[in-house]
């Protein structure tokens, strides 16, 4: 009998010792998972410029001077199926993939490897250094750090790359590869060209302005906005589906109630509000220039079926907000490059060289510009004009 209380004893001692083994694991488990939580976030640009039936032209969306740091990495030829480039800036797309940038929030140091494909364009400038790049980028493996003091890079420029730093994301490491040296950063930064559809087209026709939404999700919010001659224009539209035609706004605004709105819209598309300040202090300058264009953000399917996104571990949260951006040709902006065209007859030489330096301030939207003059102008002198500042890019 005592023999058999010992064994019962025993036996509640080991079981009560197998609860504890499984109880003290389940809670280091626990306590793991608790550790590992990530959270990534990105934003950025897609650009294009409506042509006279709304679809995206084609042009030349890198033909000017570079406006990244000196330390960012470029390409180092064209793509072969890009139209055959003799150089980056003869690249021929539809769609400028501008500054796209993906934050890491973590609470502990972790390794994590990135890679966006862009299987419709290519990647052409990017930071810090990749494994491979190409219709795609790929990091591999990065140091997730966050409160880590890194010196970060800089050219010690007034340059608008800076402001994406200006969030609460977790530095991160590229380590050394191939006898380069480790890059630190508060992001990954990628850019590229491309064509491929995207839902919205813009047509303006006797001060009304078109726009229909060809896609099967809602876009949730787009601004019209306007500046001309320092004179601010600025409309809302939410949920459009389908096509909805507004008249051009009243330009009575001015560029705090659009970044207000923009803010308000980034912010609701999942965006810190951080994020949202760091983007727009980004593009402020380009976004609010003369001009008309229409910015609203793509559903977030869209964007994962353009950029498909691949993050291991698997984020807690992700969150992929990028804002379309069409540039709208309006009609006094055509007037006034046809009046500069029709000056390239002159005899005098300054008068031409004037005619031509007034033409290129546009940038690299003066190439779409003239594209759509050249479609209804009648006189070969002119067309043969007009095709040469087309062929040849700003600087050559």
């Amino acid at each position: 009998m005592r023999h058999t209380i010992k064994l019962i004893i025993v036996s509640l001692v080991l079981v009560t010792a197998a609860f504890a083994v499984i109880k003290l694991r389940h809670a280091n488990s626990s306590a793991a998972a608790a550790k590992d939580r990530l959270i990534v976030h990105e934003w950025g640009t897609f650009t294009s410029i409506a042509g006279k039936d709304g679809v995206a032209l084609e042009w030349r969306p890198l033909n000017g001077a570079t406006d990244l740091p000196k330390f960012v990495h470029t390409m180092q030829g064209p793509d072969a199926g890009l139209r055959h480039a003799k150089s980056k800036g003869e690249m021929t797309a539809t769609i400028r993939m501008e500054t796209p940038v993906i934050y890491f929030y973590a609470n502990r140091e972790m390794n994590v490897s990135a890679k966006v494909d862009f299987p419709k364009g290519k990647i052409t400038e990017w930071y810090p250094q990749a494994r491979s790049v190409a219709t795609g980028i790929d990091w591999g493996t990065m140091k997730i750090e966050p409160g880590a003091a890194f010196n970060l890079p800089a050219d010690y420029s007034d340059n608008h790359y800076y402001a994406a730093r200006e969030t609460d994301a977790a530095p991160l490491q590229i380590c050394a590869t191939n006898g380069r040296a480790a890059e630190q950063e508060k992001f990954l930064f990628y850019r590229g060209v491309g064509s491929f559809a995207l839902p919205l087209s813009v047509t303006i026709e006797n001060s009304r302005i078109t726009l229909h939404n060809s896609g099967n999700a809602p876009l949730a919010q787009l601004i019209v906005f306007e500046n001309r001659d320092g004179k601010i224009g600025v409309q809302a539209i939410d949920n459009l589906s389908g096509t909805s035609t507004v008249d051009r706004s009243l330009l009575d605004k001015n560029t705090d109630a659009v970044i207000q709105r923009l803010r308000q819209a980034l912010v609701s598309a999942g965006l810190y509000g951080k994020e949202a300040d760091a983007m727009i202090k980004t593009w402020r300058n380009s976004w609010f220039e003369p001009g008309m264009r229409v910015f609203y953000i793509l559903p977030q399917s869209l964007t994962d079926e353009v950029l498909p996104m691949q993050i291991e571990p698997r984020p807690n949260e992700l969150v992929r907000v990028l804002v379309g951006r069409v540039e709208i040709i309006t009609p006094e902006m055509e007037k006034s490059v046809k009046t500069e065209v029709n000056r390239l007859n002159d005899t005098s030489p300054e008068v031409r060289a004037d005619a031509e330096a007034a033409i290129r301030k546009y940038g690299r939207f003066y190439e779409p510009i003239l594209k759509r003059i050249v479609a209804d102008e009648q006189d070969p002198i002119v067309r043969a004009q007009i095709k040469r500042l087309i062929e040849v890019p700003a600087g050559d």
